[in-house]
């Protein structure tokens, strides 16, 4: 399968081909396919010591995301920490659900080139997330 959900936590998705079908949309929305993307569902400190030993930064996220694409071929491994999910989607004021669907469709924007490390950039990740989110047309 070119889209796969895995899960080192107590969390699953229900209706995992609602996602991967969203994901697919997310993606020919932009005029990309997907060759081989796993989302990886994490706790705070799984995710942590990714970050530690790969990024070398010693802080909690909510995503981090290993690009792997060839130009419209997108690959990637996106880790997810569900508790980091949890707590922001809180901070913001939105439900568990769409924050983690804003995650979901960060890391896919990520690998289709979008970047958010500048405040313009950062801008056109938040309106290309919600422009994504909108493409999910399943009863929620």
């Amino acid at each position: 399968m070119a889209i796969s959900f895995n899960y080192e936590t107590d969390f699953k998705l229900r209706e995992e081909s609602n996602y991967s079908d969203w994901v697919c949309r997310v993606l020919a929305s932009e005029s990309f396919v997907a060759a081989e993307i796993a989302y990886i569902f994490c706790e705070d400190n799984y995710l942590l010591k990714i970050n530690q030993e790969y990024l070398n930064h010693d802080t909690f996220t909510d995503i981090i995301t290993f690009d792997y694409s060839e130009g419209t071929r997108i690959s990637g491994d996106i880790f997810i920490s569900v508790e980091r999910v949890l707590e922001n989607a809180g901070e913001y004021g939105a439900s568990f659900m769409e924050e983690l669907m804003r995650v979901m469709a960060h890391g896919v924007l990520h690998l289709m080139g979008y970047k958010d490390k500048t405040s313009s950039d950062a801008d056109l990740m938040r309106r290309k997330e919600n422009e994504k989110i909108e493409l999910f047309h399943v009863e929620r």
